[in-house]
């Protein structure tokens, strides 16, 4: 059975008013758009969120590199310091930007009461790794080292990002253990993209034109590492199942649908952690493909996607809560 036929109603009525072109990689410029003018649209559809303040820094860019921007999203009258959720967006490397997901960071601003922090990382093919890790790496020592000055707690900085964002983030954890750099108290990887080598059945779900599928995946992993693709010169801190060792990194949550290209990948992660003795969550959901959550936000399924992904958030963050 094909995987549209499983879905309920309402994610299959949504997944076919998706265009069938707005995956296909094969023009990232114009691929570009399309992606924006969806985030648009679901935008329009948000619900307004307010008590949220919101700022626009620059942090100093990794040496040789531009500044990079970091919005800031505080929530109205919270108290310092403040926990902070450092934010990386996804787009497969090579979409999308920290507009897009100001939806989102507003919300978990409301729902969770941190500090976000949505770092603008450089984009692949034009900035190809390490480009986009060294950008997030400089924003999240920027916030531990000014965190005085931004009324942020130093001591409960989590990251975390959703598709490619939550690779960065992955790869955050990684790069902050090898440099001795910022302490971390949670990756919250939601459904991360984390392997070049993409573990896939190769069903229908990984094939079809609307979801996030194996020809885009293999465009964006080509546009972040060239002809390094499936080679042993894959760095871990692109790819961060790469990673031989996983020891001493901050507890993870990773959430992926059960119909997500990632949903092999992401399990074999957890596990790994989990062998090397990290805390970690783990939430397969049965019927989610990649972004469901944003596309049928108010479908119960979806709900309770975020609803546990934000109780995590809260539960790193604010431990002597409640």
């Amino acid at each position: 059975m094909a995987f549209v036929d499983r879905l309920d109603a309402e994610h299959r009525e949504a997944l076919a008013a998706v265009p069938d072109d707005l995956k296909d990689l094969s023009d990232i410029g114009a691929a570009r758009a399309r992606e924006q003018e969806m985030r648009r649209v679901l935008a329009s559809r948000a619900p307004a969120v307010t008590g949220v303040v919101v700022s626009d820094q620059l942090a100093p860019g990794p040496p040789g590199g531009p500044e990079v921007l970091v919005r800031m999203y505080r929530p109205d009258g919270a108290h310092d310091p403040t926990p902070v959720l450092c934010f990386m967006h996804g787009g497969g490397m090579v979409l999308g930007a920290v507009a897009g997901a100001d939806p989102i960071c507003r919300s978990i601003v409301s729902d969770v009461g941190c500090v976000v922090a949505s770092v603008e990382y450089r984009l692949a093919p034009e900035h190809p790794h390490p480009a986009p890790i060294e950008d997030c790496y400089a924003g999240l020592t920027w916030l531990a080292t000014h965190a005085a000055d931004l009324g942020i707690d130093p001591a409960r900085i989590a990251v975390g990002g959703r598709s490619a964002g939550g690779g960065l983030a992955a790869a955050l954890a990684l790069l902050a253990r090898d440099r001795t750099g910022p302490g971390i108290a949670l990756q919250w990887l939601i459904f991360p993209m984390l392997d070049d080598r993409t573990t896939t059945h190769f069903t229908d779900r990984d094939t079809h034109p609307k979801v996030w599928n194996l020809a885009a995946n293999t465009v964006a992993w080509h546009a972040l590492l060239g002809d390094a693709v499936g080679s042993g010169a894959v760095s871990p801190y692109a790819a961060p199942a790469r990673a031989d060792d996983l020891s001493g990194l901050p507890p993870a949550y990773i959430a992926v649908g059960e119909f997500d290209l990632f949903v092999g990948e992401d399990i074999a992660y957890a596990a790994r952690l989990v062998a090397a003795g990290v805390t970690t969550e783990l939430h397969v959901y049965p019927g989610a493909f990649h972004g469901s959550d944003t596309l049928v936000p108010n479908a119960p399924l979806s709900k309770r996607q975020t609803a546990d992904g934000r109780s995590a958030l809260r539960a790193a963050l604010f431990p002597t809560a409640g």
